[in-house]
């Protein structure tokens, strides 16, 4: 009896083809093999028991086995729960792991992974935001392009939209639900702390947390909705500001954990102008843990986050990218206490 392990020739005697397509068939970083023949050659491994040999592929491909993961310039308390994520999910896989950091523009992204391919990681990931009509996407696109060209794999973890497997959060609806939650709290008067005006998550969210207003019958005018950087110093004087202006508000939406907490400090240096304001941001970064009050916001799993990308990187290569979007929920905590059952006295403005 033989007792020696299957090897890919005795796959592609079973299947019928040759070891070369065989071989094909087995990679996920390859196209070009039919259908017929992929079935074939996936049964006939299922059925000798061969396990493909990733890390022989990825030397026979001129490639490391690894993940290189490139961070764009971000505030710390964003990127640390993402990164701290895909870290954890490359640990567990037994993948070594380089990271990144590139500056805030598209052309610092762009060679950060022009800096990549040299390094020939079989996968890359990028984390980071994107923003509406960034003249620099293409150039992006085409890096990437030859990225995979070159037999690697690409994974975003961003938004949607460009032509390569992405794991993307639910920013829209995750702020449309924080929003109908806060209005049957008991709030009536908001403002959104928005970042930045040309952000695809800030304004998703921003949109998402409007129009859960709507829903619930809340209308927001436009001198609610402040714009700015995408940091917890930025909000802390966008708080100011509001509270300066001496607008009727007892609840402010912060698209982001770290903005939240700006607002939140600036509320309490503001003494008793600040008193009776609530604060929800979106995240729940870890950081929170430590934070009093606790801050009411959306959490997203980033463990689940960074699983996915993982799993798209190592799976094989669909004739067409994928988006699987990964969705949050609201945790109430106590900056959002129930105004039902504590209601703002007749006539108090906050």
């Amino acid at each position: 009896m033989d007792s020696r392990s299957p090897r890919l020739v005795d796959v592609a005697r079973r299947a019928g083809v040759s070891t070369a397509t065989a071989s094909r068939a087995l990679n996920p970083t390859t196209r070009g093999v039919r259908d017929a023949n992929r079935a074939r050659v996936l049964a006939a491994a299922e059925e000798l028991g061969y396990t493909t040999n990733l890390a022989a592929q990825t030397v026979a491909r001129g490639r490391t086995r690894g993940v290189t993961l490139i961070v764009k310039a971000m505030p710390d308390d964003y990127a640390n729960p993402m990164v701290a994520g895909v870290v954890n999910a490359t640990h567990r896989e037994g993948l070594p792991l380089n990271l990144v950091v590139a500056g805030s523009g598209t052309d610092d992204l762009v060679r950060a992974i022009d800096a990549a391919r040299g390094r020939r990681a079989q996968v890359l990931m990028t984390i980071g935001g994107r923003f509406v009509d960034d003249r620099g996407t293409d150039k992006m696109v085409t890096a990437l392009e030859r990225y995979e060209a070159d037999g690697g794999r690409v994974v975003l973890i961003t938004q949607p939209g460009l032509p390569f497997d992405t794991v993307a959060y639910a920013n829209r609806e995750g702020a449309k639900e924080l929003a109908r939650t806060l209005v049957e709290l008991g709030y009536e008067h908001f403002a959104i702390l928005a970042g930045f005006a040309n952000g695809l998550t800030q304004r998703d969210r921003t949109q998402g947390f409007l129009e859960g207003l709507a829903e619930s019958g809340v209308e927001l005018s436009a001198d609610r909705v402040v714009t700015g950087d995408f940091t917890r110093d930025a909000a802390y004087a966008a708080a100011g500001d509001l509270v300066r202006r001496g607008i009727r508000l007892d609840a402010i939406f912060a698209v982001n954990d770290a903005m939240a907490l700006g607002a939140l400090s600036l509320l309490r240096d503001a003494g008793p102008r600040g008193q009776g304001v609530a604060v929800a941001g979106f995240d729940d970064i870890k950081a929170l843990r430590d934070v009093t009050p606790g801050l009411t916001t959306v959490h997203l799993p980033w463990d689940d986050v960074a699983a996915e990308a993982i799993r798209l990187a190592l799976s094989e290569r669909p004739a067409e990218p994928r988006v699987s979007v990964v969705r949050g929920h609201v945790v109430v905590r106590e900056s959002t206490p129930d105004r039902r059952m504590h209601p703002t006295a007749e006539g108090e403005t906050t």
